[in-house]
């Protein structure tokens, strides 16, 4: 387990450099007392583990930027992958000050590592924005649902999974699969969503695992950001999965399944442990009934829905 009593932890993605697994997480501190302000105070921080259950806490990974920049407000949930020149590279969510969307605003970054442990920025602009012919945006083409990229490599394209919203769906059924794709991981084109509205208003969190043979897309969808005809036919889960043909889909949302063992666990990394084991690790979502259990639980083991 990962409890800090003078800060909430929630969202986490993982890195495994071959020897110990680095977990990345949102952090605020507790001192807000009121949950609801974490997320304009959330930086991101850094622990490792060679078993998932035992954390070194390391100084913070990213903070928001300190002049004015794109990202000086809060930094929100992303992923990690390593180049072939060597250097980890993490895709970042952020908010700004400057253009007063506050958490509206979403956008997404880049910093590189030769580490995992000291963080460099790169570049003065976010990587990509949503394009209005296939991603909902607002006013300034700002978007209050583009976030937590994750990034990986497929038959030599770098693949960025984005959480998104269709530009014309009814809300609560609007979730999609955004993406773009990249040669080299750091520049970046958008392109259409890899889904089509089901069920679902947000895919918070996702990454493609191949577990057994099977690609599988996991996600997150608080049951309030769920049709109601999604909810009446599975209940109130959190974490859902859908297997797909190829790690970049088409993925086909009415497919999805919940996860059962766990239906509060949130924003969970699907990690495999050193014996070939699945895991889920990440937080319980109890704040709608006033239990403010912000840490990172220990492993759960995963079993494909059937």
């Amino acid at each position: 387990m990962l409890q800090d009593p003078e800060h909430w932890i929630w969202d986490s993605w993982i890195a495994d450099d071959g020897e110990r697994y680095h977990l990345f997480f949102l952090k605020a501190p507790a001192a807000l007392k009121d949950p609801a302000l974490r997320h304009e105070a959330a930086v991101i921080g850094h622990a490792s583990s060679t078993d998932l259950v035992h954390w070194d806490v390391h100084p913070d990974a990213l903070r928001p930027g300190e002049h004015a920049t794109w990202d000086d407000l809060a930094l929100w949930t992303g992923s990690v992958a390593r180049g072939d020149d060597g250097v980890w590279r993490m895709y970042y969510t952020a908010l700004n000050t400057s253009r007063g969307h506050g958490v509206r605003d979403q956008q997404i970054g880049l910093a590189e590592s030769d580490d995992l442990l000291r963080w460099r920025r790169v570049g003065e602009m976010p990587l990509v924005a949503p394009d209005p012919r296939w991603y909902l945006t607002h006013a300034d083409r700002v978007s209050e649902t583009w976030r937590d990229p994750f990034v990986f490599r497929h038959e030599g394209v770098w693949h960025m999974l984005i959480t998104a919203r269709a530009a014309t769906a009814p809300r609560l059924s609007d979730g999609v699969v955004g993406h773009a794709t990249s040669g080299d991981g750091r520049s970046w084109t958008l392109q259409p969503p890899l889904s089509t509205p089901a069920g679902f208003g947000q895919l918070e969190v996702m990454q493609v695992r191949e577990v057994d043979g099977r690609w599988l897309l996991v996600f997150t969808c608080h049951p309030e950001e769920q049709s109601e005809s999604q909810r009446l036919s599975f209940g109130d889960f959190s974490t859902w999965i859908v297997a797909a043909d190829s790690p970049v889909g088409p993925f086909d949302l009415t497919r999805a399944k919940p996860f059962t063992t766990d239906p509060k666990l949130f924003a969970a990394p699907l990690v495999q442990t050193r014996d070939g084991e699945w895991v889920f690790i990440g937080f319980r979502n109890t704040e709608p009934e006033g239990v403010l259990s912000f840490h990172i639980i220990d492993p759960i083991p995963f079993t494909t829905p059937g």
